[in-house]
């Protein structure tokens, strides 16, 4: 299937079941993970990825992504920097991915714009232009 826009993107995101969609959504973040040095979020993708996973282990994991998210969203202070955004942004992604399911909760779609939000604040550090559509792009073809 070849994905064109962000409405057959979201709809074919939702349409996948659980498992998949944990999946996919560590596929995002293992995509922008490069851009963050946080270890910790290496570990939530392996995590996110497993077929087998418990609920507890899911819920272990969301608190070290919770983690890695406010402690680089605490040392942003007055002046944004830019490098700490993204770092902040991909550990919502990995959140995203080990997140509890909800009825109406497309996790896979929340860990694509978190990316997507990472990689814009990652161009925005080295000057680099359209990032959020080139990453948009990766996502199509994963």
């Amino acid at each position: 299937m070849n994905i064109s826009n962000d409405n057959e993107f979201k709809t074919t995101l939702a349409n996948l079941d659980i498992k998949l969609k944990r999946r996919v959504a560590a596929a995002f973040v293992e995509n922008v993970v490069s851009l963050c040095a946080d270890p910790r979020i290496n570990t939530v993708i392996t995590i996110a990825k497993r077929d087998d996973v418990t609920e507890p282990e899911l819920a272990a994991a969301y608190q070290v992504a919770n983690t890695a998210r406010v402690e680089s969203f605490c040392n942003c202070g007055q002046e944004i920097d830019w490098k700490l955004q993204t770092t902040h942004f991909v550990a919502r992604a990995a959140m995203d991915c080990v997140k509890p399911v909800k009825e109406d909760n497309n996790l896979a779609w929340d860990a694509a714009v978190d990316a997507r939000i990472a990689r814009t604040c990652d161009g925005i550090a080295s000057g680099a232009a359209d990032e959020q559509q080139r990453e948009a792009q990766n996502q199509y073809r994963i």
